[in-house]
């Protein structure tokens, strides 16, 4: 396997992902979940991997990160040490792909640093990522996938966050989905219509009302689907939920919850739309205690910086 000169470090930035719902919880065709999802601009996980005398792992996160590159050390039979500096990370358990793109930017920074070509499908299984949803995958760099469609630069994401809880994961999910009831074929073959005949051409449109209406109507039947695990509401987050109706009586579209959450969701046709939207909930009461933001859409994936000499940056973006 060749290899490039060394750089003096690697800098790997990841945006957060919002997983909008699952295609196929059926799997009655042979593949079972199926996901659509979009990064978002202004919430991230970066990393920076430098050459050390021992292996250092500093920052949020840290015990996950070393893991990780303990992983990646293993994998590439390379026992050079390094210094992982953590800048910045998203939310983790909050819905949006945090242990994705944590993992999958440790496996791009030590590929890279040791001069070695990415291999993101590869690295992902190996780090045990994308077993049930394989949009943080796709969303990282070009891998393949059904589709690809950019979010309009003027719709704006109305994200909603509850600080104070955290989202199923880990070892309570596996046991959430061994336990749960089988899914409809039906109901199945309906959200992927939904998907390829309204929300897709929708989103090529422009139109927000078809998409949004497309994406409320996939959030509602999973939603209702694993409702039991969330204490018999569509939301894991009350205060959410409620969040999330203000915002639909004033006018959003698409309202919904990311993977597991608490993290919401509501769309917006433009900047002045969503500020409008975003002083409504923010003098609500159930808003005093969330942090709600009016996010871009991000047409682009992971962005890995190798500065060979200081002032030489080489960059690669997915």
């Amino acid at each position: 396997m060749s290899r490039s000169p060394p750089p003096a470090n690697v800098t790997v930035t990841v945006p957060a992902r919002l997983h909008l719902g699952f295609l196929d919880l059926n799997g009655g065709l042979g593949r079972r979940f199926g996901g659509i999802g979009l990064s978002i601009n202004g919430l991230r996980t970066s990393i920076t991997i430098s050459a050390a005398s021992h292996m250092r792992v500093t920052g949020p996160e840290n015990k996950r990160v070393h893991g990780y590159l303990q992983t990646m050390q293993r994998a590439l039979d390379s026992d050079s040490a390094c210094h992982v500096t953590i800048n910045e990370v998203v939310p983790a358990h909050a819905g949006l792909g945090s242990g994705t793109q944590i993992a999958l930017a440790v496996a791009a920074g030590v590929r890279r640093f040791h001069g070695l070509p990415l291999d993101v499908r590869g690295d992902a299984i190996r780090l045990g990522r994308g077993a049930r949803s394989g949009v943080g995958i796709g969303l990282f760099d070009h891998a393949p996938v059904v589709s690809r469609m950019p979010f309009p630069d003027q719709w704006r994401i109305l994200v909603v966050l509850d600080p104070h809880r955290q989202g199923v994961h880990g070892a309570d999910e596996r046991d959430v989905f061994s336990k749960l009831a089988p899914f409809s074929d039906a109901e199945a073959a309906h959200l992927c219509r939904l998907v390829l005949m309204k929300a897709l051409p929708a989103l090529a449109e422009c139109d927000i009302a078809g998409f949004g209406s497309a994406i409320k109507e996939m959030q509602m039947l999973i939603g209702d689907y694993f409702a039991a695990i969330q204490g018999g509401s569509r939301f894991s987050s009350p205060d959410v939920a409620a969040a999330l109706a203000v915002l639909e009586d004033e006018g959003a579209h698409g309202i919904g919850q990311s993977s597991w959450g608490p993290t919401g969701f509501a769309f917006a046709p433009s900047v002045e739309e969503a500020d409008r939207l975003l002083e409504s909930i923010r003098r609500h009461p159930r808003g005093r205690d969330l942090d709600i933001r009016a996010l871009s859409g991000l047409n682009r994936g992971a962005q890995i910086v190798s500065h060979v000499e200081a002032d030489e940056p080489e960059r690669h973006q997915g």
